[in-house]
């Protein structure tokens, strides 16, 4: 409530006539006197939400590219590889810290309207580099597609 205040330059009375209430009512909340009712408070939360949402967005965002992320990621992976390996299919778990760059591909190609597809072959590409290759270590010429997700979950 108070950062909405905050947004109506600290005016109870403007911030009434955006909720439509009274100042008095809006004043009351503040004191901790009354309890918006159910409408009062769905339109507190649509107007904290719209107000709100994009500061955190933004500063994830600005977190993630800075200092990368955390992929945890159940699916299914084909692979190109050297002669000798198979190309087979095979479901794994990987759990894999990825750069700042990798999110700052993935936020530009969501900015620029990509398919979940596309935002799998990012990570698809990531994953080649940082967990199968380990940077340019180890499995050289290997390439790894992304053919089945069945759980994501992305960490900061």
């Amino acid at each position: 409530m108070r950062f909405l205040l905050k947004g109506a330059k600290g005016s109870t009375k403007q911030l009434a006539q955006e909720l439509g209430v009274s100042q008095r009512t809006v004043q009351r909340w503040l004191k901790g006197q009354a309890a918006p009712k159910p409408a009062a408070a769905k339109a507190i939360e649509t107007k904290v939400r719209t107000k709100w949402q994009p500061k955190v967005k933004n500063r994830v965002r600005r977190q993630a590219e800075k200092s990368g992320f955390m992929l945890h990621m159940s699916a299914t992976f084909g692979y190109t590889a050297a002669g000798k390996s198979t190309d087979d299919p095979r479901p794994r778990i990987i759990t894999q810290k990825l750069p700042g760059d990798v999110a700052r591909r993935l936020y530009e190609a969501v900015d620029a309207g990509a398919s979940q597809a596309e935002q799998e072959a990012i990570l698809a590409d990531a994953l080649g580099e940082h967990y199968f290759r380990q940077n340019g270590t180890r499995a050289r010429g290997l390439d790894a597609e992304v053919n089945d997700v069945e759980w994501m979950d992305i960490e900061l």
